[in-house]
């Protein structure tokens, strides 16, 4: 089998947009106050360009609050045909509590996690939008039909 290019498209910021709003979950990344990073995967759904997550207390909610830059990452694959995609916000964070905003916010369609109260709303504003796709290559696969009636018994 020889190799295949794997050339990576970098994506413009409405096709980031657009692919972040068919998946559910992503990934928030942040660090604590002694340096430690952490990434944690969230259900998500988008308010324009903002990627907005329920949290329960914590310290990704400690860096919310302390302005602490959040990076956010959602991506897709495809093994079989060898296609991906992966987008990353980064920017700063805010918990929602302007009660008019978070009745907006709660009519969006986001998906909490079973069985965890997660109380806050937390909407990341995106300072920078980078995405790079695995395209699709032709060929690669391979089939074969099996005629049950050409096998012996």
């Amino acid at each position: 089998m020889g190799t295949m290019s794997t050339e990576l498209q970098a994506l413009d910021e409405e096709t980031c947009l657009s692919l972040l709003r068919g998946v559910p979950v992503g990934r928030v990344a942040w660090c604590a106050e002694d340096g430690t990073a952490s990434i944690l995967p969230v259900n998500f759904v988008m308010d324009g360009a903002a990627p907005v997550f329920r949290t329960a207390p914590g310290s990704k909610l400690d860096a919310v609050r302390a302005g602490r830059p959040l990076t956010f990452e959602a991506d897709d694959l495809e093994p079989a045909l060898r296609t991906a995609w992966s987008v990353l916000l980064t920017g700063t964070a805010e918990a929602v509590t302007d009660p008019s905003e978070v009745e907006r916010l709660a009519s969006l369609p986001l998906a909490p996690w079973p069985d965890s109260p997660r109380p806050f709303l937390v909407r990341l504003t995106p300072d920078k939008i980078t995405g790079r796709r695995i395209p699709l290559h032709p060929g690669g696969v391979s089939t074969e039909h099996i005629d049950p009636a050409d096998e012996s018994p």
